[in-house]
């Protein structure tokens, strides 16, 4: 096949990856055109959305420019959200971008590819709970993240202003699951930081922070000891946890938790995921029940071998009868299979097979620390770690995604640049 067109729809961790590799490989060579899509123009990596959301990182400072990127490393990029696939053709269609005046940047386009891989990532369930689409913000994109921080630093000002009194500021997290858990405690951190910066009244104490989860315990998809000792460090923060608790609607009062009102300023919904919607109706490929693309021990869909899923859009199903879990990881994981599988039908070899390995779960709790466990090689089984062992085990999961994307100096570079951020410029997002 000559020049073959290979074209990767969403540049989350796993699609930024696997676009970086076979740019490198083939786009730079001449040996393929690709390109990547995305709604957006720059990538931020997901699991620091909640730092995002409280102003403890910049997303000015730390987002990736995909055209910078692409033209660094062999590939291009079209901006554009994916709207239908005909698999006779071989073509995507990307609908037209408009500004936010409504007016047209950029009609609806038609790309034609002999490999697709789709990348898409997820979006949060709310299981149709009444209101909450209308009164609870998500975190499943920069946009809506730095939303929620706008919404903070209001609710900070009204707090502090005479002319609206209140003893506490009243915040409520549906999911004690990875993002609600680490988003409670960033919240701890971003007021004490606020202190520094004219919030001279925002004590520990003003903060009201309830996590409402269903099930029986918080981080229901990690060991109970790792559960545990999260448990214990929010408590010590003054997070008040509420497990076996249903939020039945939400209003822009707070929560209905069955015959019981929970009052709050600001509510965030991190209760769960599904791939987007649409993929339960795309040109006929299979899903399973959270939308997501069946795939086989390849990578490839279940009936189309010339489309890929990878990520958190991708259904692949475990021999205990779960699926491999949505997490940073997993895409990472499937995205070096797919790089390799692709350039091996290039060359007409054999394809290896996907097979999933947990490496661990790491759950941080900002500046108080990290809870965690590491499985593999390394460690001769599974060792748990908490403390300041696991929060650098934390940030070096970031490094290494950096690594991906830049190669080893350049990301000790960037590293070096953060360090020096800190000292020259605020510690919290203002504004």
């Amino acid at each position: 096949m000559e020049n073959p067109r290979i074209v990767v729809i969403g540049g989350g961790a796993g699609g930024l990856e696997l676009v970086t590799y076979l740019g490198n490989k083939l786009g730079r060579k001449g040996k393929a055109k690709i390109t990547l899509v995305d709604r957006g123009t720059t990538h931020i990596w997901k699991p620091l959305l909640h730092e995002v959301a409280t102003g403890t990182l910049d997303v000015e400072i730390d987002q990736l420019s995909y055209r910078a990127h692409a033209a660094a490393h062999g590939f291009e990029f079209q901006l554009g959200n994916f709207c239908a696939l005909n698999r006779a053709d071989k073509q995507v269609t990307l609908a037209a971008v408009m500004d936010d005046d409504g007016n047209e940047v950029l009609s609806a386009r038609t790309l034609n590819y002999d490999y697709l891989v789709l990348a898409i990532g997820s979006i949060s369930n709310h299981f149709n709970t009444p209101g909450v689409a209308e009164h609870c913000i998500f975190l499943d994109s920069p946009a809506q993240a730095q939303r929620f921080q706008r919404h903070l630093l209001d609710a900070y000002l009204k707090l502090n202003s005479p002319a609206h009194p209140k003893d506490k500021l009243k915040i409520a997290i549906v999911g004690a699951g990875a993002t609600g858990v680490e988003l409670a405690a960033e919240l701890y951190h971003a007021a004490a930081e606020l202190n520094l910066y004219g919030f001279a009244d925002l004590r520990k104490d003003r903060l009201n922070i309830s996590i409402i989860e269903a099930g029986p315990r918080i981080l229901p998809a990690l060991p109970e000891r790792i559960a545990s000792a999260a448990l214990k460090e929010l408590q010590k923060l003054g997070v008040h946890v509420r497990t076996s608790t249903k939020v039945t609607a939400a209003d822009n009062a707070g929560l209905q938790l069955g015959d019981e009102h929970l009052e709050a300023e600001l509510m965030v919904w991190a209760a769960g995921i599904k791939a987007p919607d649409f993929l339960a109706n795309l040109d006929g490929l299979e899903h399973n029940r959270l939308n997501q693309l069946l795939v086989n021990s390849k990578l490839y869909t279940t009936l189309d071998s010339r489309i890929y899923a990878i990520g958190d859009c991708a259904g692949f199903a475990l021999p205990d009868n779960k699926w491999v879990p949505p997490r940073a990881q997993s895409a990472h994981q499937m995205a070096s299979v797919v790089a390799k599988n692709i350039i091996a039908e290039l060359n007409n070899k054999p394809l290896r097979d996907f097979h999933y390995k947990d490496h661990g779960s790491l759950i941080s709790l900002s500046r108080f620390g990290a809870v965690g466990n590491l499985m593999g090689n390394l460690v001769g089984g599974t060792m748990m770690i908490e403390g300041r062992i696991a929060r650098v085990a934390y940030i070096s999961l970031y490094r290494m995604h950096q690594v991906a994307l830049h190669g080893w100096i350049k990301m000790l570079v960037i590293s070096l640049v953060a360090r020096i951020n800190r000292i020259v410029r605020p510690r919290l997002k203002l504004h």
